[in-house]
């Protein structure tokens, strides 16, 4: 790989990588665990109810964090790590609901401001969400959002930035959920993670891969918007016909060159469901095992019930829970 097409990075100590596209360690991932603690709880590993399935599947639900996702873990990481000097002016995000829900959380705890950049496409369930911690929503059109997560900054804010998904901090916060996966389930033969910018992804492959290396780790996308398939297919990153969906916690039309660069080093690939099938596991979810699971989170157990997952133990990762509740309500009245 060539590391120096892309700009340095900040790792956990406050300094700059040269290898701007590294994972955390796994001692950066047991770190973050007792930064976090007692900020996110331990999620429960449960199986999922359904006897007929091409493999043994396990649901982790993320979705039951305080803030409905599991993007309570990479916020509070990265927010434990910075300077206090450096967030008296508060902390700035760009996100399409639940990374704002953790760094609103977050900054709530701290007394500190949090302004959000959210895509003009975002959910009213998320942006109210946001608010009621008392984030300030900023909308903007999708492309101008996008580039947010490029400029780590937003014209007329000087708050401290929190990526949301290409940040050692936040991929080590996330990647605690791998090490909740081993301790509990040891003998996991495949991991099954949403896929939006991939800080969930690669996080969580940078715990297992160290610890158990014959676990296969896939990621999740939907079809409307699903750009590491193709990147992954073709060496590169690639540009999709972006589709909004009511799967809005992951998707877009590209893929950020420093998270293409970590996934192809530790995903044995990208399992793309229709919506359809989405809907379908969502469904499946409440009525078998009574669990909300927003678009994001069910896209895991599509994959797995389609049986791309391949078989054994496999555990897809409920994300998150943030689903508009009218959504809900037409999913599960139409099967």
């Amino acid at each position: 790989m060539q590391s120096n097409r892309f700009p340095g990075v900040r790792n956990l100590s406050g300094t700059f990588d040269s290898d701007p596209a590294r994972l955390p360690t796994p001692a950066e991932i047991r770190q973050a665990r007792k930064r976090i603690d007692g900020i996110a709880i331990r999620t429960p590993l449960v199986r999922l109810g359904v006897a007929d399935a091409p493999a043994e599947i396990y649901l982790k639900l993320e979705n039951l964090q305080p803030v409905g996702s599991f993007k309570i873990r990479g916020a509070a990481n990265a927010m434990a790590v910075v300077e206090s000097a450096a967030l008296t002016r508060g902390v700035l995000t760009a996100s399409a609901g639940n990374m704002a829900q953790g760094v609103a959380w977050c900054a709530r705890q701290r007394g500190i401001s949090c302004t959000v950049i959210a895509p003009d496409t975002a959910p009213d369930t998320k942006i109210r969400a946001i608010e009621r911690l008392g984030g300030r929503v900023i909308k903007a059109p999708f492309e101008r959002w996008w580039r947010t997560f490029d400029d780590r900054s937003y014209p007329g804010s000087d708050a401290h930035f929190i990526h949301a998904f290409d940040d050692l901090d936040v991929m080590a916060g996330n990647g605690t959920i791998g090490l909740e996966i081993l301790e509990e389930l040891p003998d996991v033969d495949a991991v099954v993670v949403p896929w939006g910018g991939g800080g969930l992804t690669c996080g969580i492959a940078a715990a297992i891969r160290d610890l158990r290396p014959a676990c296969r780790i896939y990621a999740a996308e939907a079809a409307t918007a699903a750009p590491l398939a193709p990147s992954l297919a073709s060496g590169s990153p690639q540009v999709v016909d972006y589709q909004p969906s009511f799967v809005d916690g992951i998707g877009s039309r590209t893929v950020f060159p420093r998270m293409f660069e970590r996934a192809r080093r530790v995903v044995d690939g990208s399992l793309v469901a229709g919506l359809d099938e989405i809907s379908a596991a969502i469904a499946l979810l409440a009525e078998r095992n009574r669990i909300i699971a927003e678009g994001a989170g069910a896209c895991p157990v599509a994959c797995a019930l389609s049986g791309n997952a391949g078989s054994g133990k496999v555990v897809c990762i409920v994300s998150g829970g943030n689903i508009d509740r009218t959504r809900l309500a037409a999913i599960l009245q139409a099967r």
